[in-house]
C-alpha cells in the first residue's frame, strides 16, 4: 500500500517553521485584534487559523484519499465525474393537484430539468385520503394529493417514465405509491425492469427527525426490507431507499450526527435485508443516500467526501460486500430549508448558491436547490426557475465541473474530513454498544443528540455568536415578495370529489379479493412468499386507495405515537 506523502524530515521541519509562524500571528493579534472570540463552523467544530501538513501528517493518499472511482470513493464514485456527465438536476416539486403538479414538471423539463422530484402534501405523507376528516384543509398545501391510480396517472401524464427518473419524497406509505408508479408506467406500456428512480422509503430517519409516523419500528423496517427484496428482483434500476440526513440536520442536528446516523440508518438496513437472506452484492449496489448542503462551505464538502470513505470501508470490513458497486455511497443533495430565512428573502439566492457549488465540490450524483421563497410556501414558478438556473450557471459557466474533487489534497479539507469521519465512527460504535438504531430510538438518544444540537445552534444565534445576515446582523425591512403561490380552495372540493368517484366505479369483488391477498402476506412471516409488494400493485390496480391500503396496515402492524421526550 501506499507511504505517508511527507517524510519525517520534512514534517520537522514545518513544525518548526509553523512555530515561528504562530508567534508571529500571535503578535500580529495583539495589534489588530481577531473579529471573533472563536472562530466554528455552523456545526461548532473549532477552526484553527492555518492548515498545514502537519495536520494530516498520518495520511495515506492510497488508502485515504486515492483516485476517483477507486476504493474508498473519498474523491467520488465515478472515475469521470462530471467531464463525462453532470449531476441529475433534481427540482423538488408537487403542488395542488397531480394536474397541477404535471404542468410545473412539464415546465421545468422545458428549462433544462433532468430528473424529477415529487413532493406529496401531508394527508398523503401520512397515509390519508383528501376525503379523510383528518386530512381537510391540507389538500395540496406542501405537495401533490395522490389519492388513487388515476390520480398517479395524472401526475405522470406525456412524460416518458422510462427515459426519466423520478424521485418520491415518501416515507410511511412508500410501498404504496411505489405501487401506484409501477402499475400507472405499466398501464402506460413500459416495462418495470426499465424504470430508474427513488423512493425515500427511510423510515428510520422519520422517528428520529421529520416524524411522518405510521406503525412501529419493527414492521416499518420490514415493509423497507420487502421494497429492497422485490426491487432487486423485479425493479433492478430502481434505487428502493434513500437514506436520509436531510431531515436529520433540518431538525437541528449538526454535520457530524447527520453523517453517523444517516450512516447507521443504512447499516441496520443492510442488517434487515440479509436477515431476510438477501446477499449483500445483490443489493447494496442499490441504495442510495440523500445529504443537506448547509451553509458552512467547507464543513459540508468535508461531511460529503468523509461519507463515501466511511460507507465503503463499512460495507468492505462489516459486511463483506465483494462488487466495488456496493461500496459506493451515491447521493442525492438538497441545500438546506432551515437556512432560509422569511427576511430579506432575496438573500435566499446567495445562500442556495454557496450551497449547491458546496454539493458539487462534494460529488453529489443529483441535486435540488431550493427557492427563495419556500420559506413562505411551495415554490413559484418565478423562484424555482432562479432555482434551476443557479444549478445550470454553475454546472455551465463557472469551470467547477472541469476538474474532479479540486479540493483533494487541500491541508484543510483533508483534515477536516478526518476529523468527520473520526466523530462519526465514535457516534457509531456508540450506537453499535447501544444495541442499534431501534433501540437508540427507543431510548431517544438521537432524538435528545439532536435537540440538544438544535438548542445551541439557537443560543448562539440569538448571543450573535452565528450571524444570519438581514436577521441579527444588518436588519432592514422585509421585502414583500410579489410571486408567493396560493392553492386554491377548489382543489380540495374537486380532490375529494374525483377521489369518491373513483371508489363508486370499482369492481368491489376485485377490490375486496385483492385486499384480501394484501392482508394475508402482511399477516404472515416476513419471506418473499409474504412480500407485499405484489399484492399492493394488484390492490391499486383494482381500485384501492392510498388510505385503504394504509388503514389495513395499521389495522395489522398497529400505529406509532412519539413519546415526545423533552
Amino acid at each position: 500500500m501506499g507511504e505517508k506523502m511527507l517524510s519525517e524530515s520534512a514534517m520537522e521541519r514545518i513544525e518548526t517553521e509553523y512555530k515561528e509562524w504562530l508567534a508571529e500571528y500571535q503578535k500580529a493579534q495583539q495589534k489588530v485584534p481577531e473579529r471573533l472570540e472563536r472562530f466554528s463552523t455552523v456545526s461548532d467544530m473549532e477552526i484553527k487559523p492555518l492548515y498545514t501538513p502537519a495536520d494530516i501528517r498520518d495520511k495515506n493518499f492510497h488508502e485515504d484519499i486515492g483516485f476517483p472511482g477507486y476504493y474508498p470513493f473519498t474523491r467520488g464514485v465515478q472515475s469521470t465525474m462530471y467531464r463525462a456527465r453532470l449531476w441529475t438536476m433534481r427540482m423538488f416539486a408537487g403542488l395542488g393537484s397531480a394536474e397541477d403538479t404535471n404542468k410545473r414538471f412539464h415546465y421545468l423539463i422545458e428549462h433544462g430539468e433532468t430528473g424529477l422530484s415529487t413532493a406529496f402534501d401531508f394527508p398523503t405523507l401520512m397515509g390519508y385520503d383528501t376525503d379523510s376528516p383528518l386530512a381537510r384543509g391540507e389538500c395540496g398545501k406542501c405537495g401533490v394529493a395522490i389519492d388513487t391510480l388515476e390520480d398517479m396517472q395524472h401526475l405522470f401524464a406525456n412524460i416518458n417514465l422510462e427515459q426519466v427518473t423520478t424521485s418520491m419524497t415518501i416515507n410511511p406509505p412508500a410501498s404504496i405509491l411505489w405501487a401506484m408508479y409501477i402499475a400507472n408506467a405499466e398501464n402506460e406500456g413500459y416495462q418495470r425492469k426499465k424504470l430508474g428512480g427513488t423512493i425515500q422509503n427511510d423510515c428510520l430517519k422519520e422517528f428520529i427527525a421529520q416524524k411522518t409516523l405510521m406503525l412501529p419500528p419493527d414492521p416499518s423496517l420490514r415493509l423497507v426490507v420487502d421494497t429492497i427484496e422485490f426491487g432487486t428482483r423485479e425493479v433492478p434500476r430502481w434505487n428502493t431507499v434513500s437514506i436520509s440526513g436531510y431531515h436529520i440536520r433540518e431538525a437541528g442536528a449538526t454535520a457530524v450526527q447527520e453523517l453517523a446516523f444517516t450512516i447507521y440508518d443504512g447499516i441496520t438496513y443492510v442488517e434487515e435485508s440479509m436477515k431476510r437472506g438477501l446477499d449483500v452484492d445483490d443489493f447494496a449496489g442499490r441504495l442510495s443516500f440523500f445529504w443537506n448542503s448547509h451553509i458552512d462551505f467547507f464543513e459540508e464538502i468535508a461531511k460529503m467526501r468523509a461519507s463515501r470513505r466511511i460507507w465503503a470501508r463499512l460495507m468492505k470490513d462489516r459486511f463483506k460486500a465483494k462488487n466495488p458497486r456496493s461500496m459506493l455511497l451515491r447521493f442525492h443533495t438538497q441545500t438546506a430549508g432551515c437556512s432560509l430565512t422569511a427576511q430579506e428573502p432575496y438573500n435566499n439566492v446567495i445562500r442556495t448558491t454557496t450551497e449547491a457549488l458546496a454539493a458539487i465540490l462534494g460529488g453529489t450524483q443529483s441535486l435540488h436547490t431550493n427557492s427563495l421563497d419556500e420559506v413562505y410556501m411551495i415554490p413559484s414558478e418565478e423562484a424555482v426557475l432562479i432555482a434551476l438556473r443557479t444549478q445550470q450557471v454553475l454546472a455551465e459557466e463557472t469551470g467547477v465541473c472541469n476538474v474532479i474533487d479540486p479540493l483533494a489534497g487541500s491541508y484543510f479539507v483533508e483534515a477536516l474530513t478526518d476529523r468527520m469521519e473520526e466523530e462519526a465512527l465514535a457516534y457509531i460504535r456508540k450506537l453499535d454498544e447501544m444495541g442499534g438504531m431501534v433501540a437508540a430510538i427507543e431510548r431517544d438518544y438521537p432524538q435528545m443528540e439532536i435537540a440538544d444540537a438544535a438548542y445551541h445552534y439557537q443560543q448562539q444565534i440569538e448571543k450573535g455568536e452565528k450571524i444570519i445576515i438581514g436577521v441579527n446582523k444588518y436588519p432592514s425591512e422585509r421585502p414583500e415578495l410579489e410571486f408567493v403561490l396560493k392553492i386554491d380552495e377548489e382543489t380540495e372540493r374537486r380532490q375529494i370529489e374525483r377521489t369518491a368517484a373513483y371508489k363508486a366505479g370499482r369492481d368491489k369483488v376485485r377490490f375486496q379479493k385483492a385486499m384480501d391477498e394484501l392482508r394475508r402476506r402482511c399477516e404472515g412471516p416476513p419471506s418473499w412468499e409474504n412480500n407485499v409488494m405484489p399484492a399492493l400493485i394488484e390492490a391499486v390496480r383494482a381500485g384501492a386507495t392510498e388510505q385503504e391500503c394504509c388503514d389495513l396496515y395499521r389495522e395489522v402492524f398497529g400505529t406509532y405515537t412519539d413519546p415526545g421526550t423533552f
